[in-house]
């Protein structure tokens, strides 16, 4: 995996992805929801049926930013969900929407990364982490150690962007990736490179069966992945 980062300083990738996540925190819920037409939401739904089976009563949510995908997994009535991110901006907007929806209880949201997480081993029923997988500073080190705390029997769910291959759903992707969100992110959240990396690490990422070869290396079982609408993101789903 190529390594982009967002403005390219030469500081570790996760500082600048912290510094990028807490300056459009403000703009992040709404920008998502603009250029996405709102579809990642039935993604996330996708996401979370996929865990109904093992009835989870940990969850993990890594990345979780706002903790969109926290609230999602609150429908499968589990006892706890633990959300983490990098980002004390992306919080703090999070923890505000927990507290109006009654779920401040349920769920918690506190610092850290994949990496360097230190829950102990075999704690989470399920895992979970919607577009975050891009911005770990190393993806394996990252995955080996969300292995080691997912419970055995338990599953990890990934959801990610990825690049359609297929005419004419790629070139308007291109397109649409490469000028338009950059434009309108610039526009709202008046940081002129976070839309910009956005594409940028998207092209670098080992999408498809390059990522389900990568989670098998680092210790997950029978992984595969579901690519939604026409390709422009991926559903990958492991056991251990």
């Amino acid at each position: 995996m190529n390594k982009v980062t967002p403005y390219n300083t030469g500081a570790a990738k996760k500082e600048e992805v912290e510094q990028m996540f807490d300056n459009i925190a403000f703009r992040y819920d709404f920008l998502n929801s603009l250029l996405s037409l709102g579809i990642h939401k039935g993604w996330r739904k996708k996401c979370v049926k996929k865990l109904e089976r093992i009835k989870p009563n940990a969850i993990l949510d890594v990345a979780t930013g706002t903790g969109d995908f926290a609230i999602a997994c609150a429908k499968l009535n589990p006892t706890k969900i633990t959300g983490v991110d990098i980002s004390e901006g992306m919080m703090k907007f999070g923890r505000e929407k927990l507290k109006k929806l009654n779920l401040d209880k349920l769920i918690t949201l506190e610092k850290g990364d994949a990496e360097t997480l230190a829950f102990e081993d075999n704690s989470y029923d399920a895992i979970v982490v919607g577009f975050g997988v891009r911005n770990f500073e190393n993806l394996e080190k990252g995955l080996i150690n969300l292995q080691r705390i997912l419970k055995p029997g338990g599953k990890i769910i990934i959801l990610e962007f990825s690049y359609p291959r297929r005419f004419p759903v790629k070139q308007f992707y291109n397109f649409y990736f490469s000028y338009v969100t950059p434009f309108i992110g610039k526009l709202f959240s008046k940081d002129s490179r976070a839309y910009s990396y956005l594409p940028e690490s998207v092209k670098a990422f080992p999408d498809n069966e390059n990522f389900t070869a990568i989670l098998t290396k680092c210790g997950f079982k029978n992984a595969n992945f579901e690519s939604v609408s026409l390709g422009i993101a991926a559903i990958y789903e492991a056991g251990k």
